[in-house]
């Protein structure tokens, strides 16, 4: 099964995303989302674990402010594009290929957790969001940037089915007993688009 983009909702997502990086070259770009780079250009350092880093431009940016970073991906050509950026920048990033419906990360072991436009069940994402919770140490830093739900009728690109899409109730619900210091729908300008695209940040703190 397939969403109206061609983007597979079953096992076969790791030969697509595998295809479409080998195909596309720098499919998102090589700089930070606009949102990761406002929202934690200040963070202290630490060690950062990004889950589901594509080429690793978020996880790049993240080495390059100073902090440790571990990036985890399905696509072993997007890992390996990491490993090229990251040469490219003079920066180290631990990039591992893994599948996150079952690879577990050292608990309590992050003192950020970056999830950039995951493109997941529910059911995946829920137990994503987990295991950015359970990786967290105490007073550790989750953020989450996602195409929101509006943004399949209302604003550009992104998904194009439910499931894939998340919203502000959603995020509330997976990261209960956090400290929200940001949960908001915004707007991102897409060029040549008529219109932003709509997506949904969470900035949260794990209790202490």
């Amino acid at each position: 099964m397939k969403d109206r983009h061609g983007v597979p909702l079953d096992s076969d997502r790791q030969r697509y995303w595998d295809h479409r990086y080998a195909a596309a070259g720098d499919v998102w770009g090589l700089e930070p989302n606009q949102f990761v780079a406002a929202e934690l250009a200040d963070l202290a350092l630490g060690r950062a674990l990004d889950l589901g880093a594509g080429q690793g431009r978020n996880a790049v940016w993240l080495a390059k402010q100073g902090h440790t970073v571990t990036a985890v991906d399905l696509s072993e050509v997007a890992i390996g594009r990491i490993h090229e950026l990251a040469a490219a920048e003079g920066v180290a990033v631990d990039a591992l290929v893994a599948d996150l419906s079952q690879w577990e990360p050292e608990p309590g072991a992050y003192d950020l957790v970056v999830l950039s436009y995951l493109q997941v069940s529910p059911e995946l994402r829920r137990r994503v969001h987990a295991l950015a919770r359970s990786a967290l140490a105490p007073g550790g830093v989750v953020f989450v940037v996602a195409h929101h739900l509006e943004n399949l009728d209302h604003g550009v690109g992104g998904p194009q089915v439910d499931d894939f899409l998340f919203t502000e109730v959603q995020l509330a619900e997976d990261f209960a007993g956090f400290e929200i210091d940001r949960l908001e729908k915004v707007l991102r300008p897409v060029p040549d688009a008529d219109r932003p695209a709509i997506d949904v940040v969470l900035r949260a703190t794990k209790p202490g």
